[in-house]
């Protein structure tokens, strides 16, 4: 008899795919055809990091408190993106949707609603991370990414920093910043033996 593996129940609030190349609408799904599932493993190989949390309880979970006290996020704001509720919606929904990379973590927890990171493989090709209510993720220092709202069109999120927040965008290219080149080094030149070893540790 097969035994299996536990389900993730990271998987209930976080799912990742391939996108397509159509130019529709930003808060559409963008699947392939056929739809190519990403892994959470495969996420964590491209340095973004997840996690499933309480949204009910976000001001005495313990878990977050955990992880806040593991990676030094001392400082948290409350960032609501829906039409009502983020001034200049319009001009900053585009914004957020322009291909960046900041010189530090982005740290975001999804306590209501729902949206899309979306984040270069290492052949460059865009993976679509739908985030909802429960979802914490990391996207690494140096990574490009850009956000969106899905079609439900609003995202409460917790922003999570260590330190002072320092929110400015590197819009692509930026390969010359050392954040960049960091990246680039620890998590998109590696070859597949390296990656098999990092796996097993």
């Amino acid at each position: 008899m097969v035994s299996q593996a536990p389900q993730d129940t990271r998987e209930e609030v976080i799912q990742a795919w391939y996108m397509d190349d159509s130019d529709e609408d930003q808060r559409l799904p963008h699947h392939k055809e056929p739809k190519e599932f990403v892994s959470l493993e495969q996420l964590d190989e491209l340095g973004v990091l997840s996690w499933r949390l309480d949204a009910d309880n976000y001001e005495t979970d313990e878990e977050l408190k955990k992880i806040r006290e593991a990676r030094g996020y001392t400082y948290t704001d409350f960032c609501e993106v829906c039409p009502a509720k983020l001034p200049n919606y319009d001009e900053k929904i585009k914004h957020f949707f322009e291909e960046h990379l900041h010189t530090d973590e982005e740290i975001r927890y999804c306590v209501a609603g729902s949206g899309y990171f979306d984040v270069r493989d290492r052949d460059d090709k865009w993976i679509r991370i739908w985030v909802k209510k429960g979802a914490m993720i990391v996207l690494p220092a140096g990574s490009y990414h850009r956000f969106t709202l899905d079609s439900d069109n609003y995202i409460k999120a917790m922003r999570l920093f260590v330190g002072d927040p320092v929110w400015t965008p590197h819009n692509r290219p930026n390969d010359d910043l050392a954040a960049r080149k960091e990246y680039v080094a620890k998590f998109l030149d590696r070859g597949t033996s390296n990656q098999a070893v990092d796996a097993a540790a």
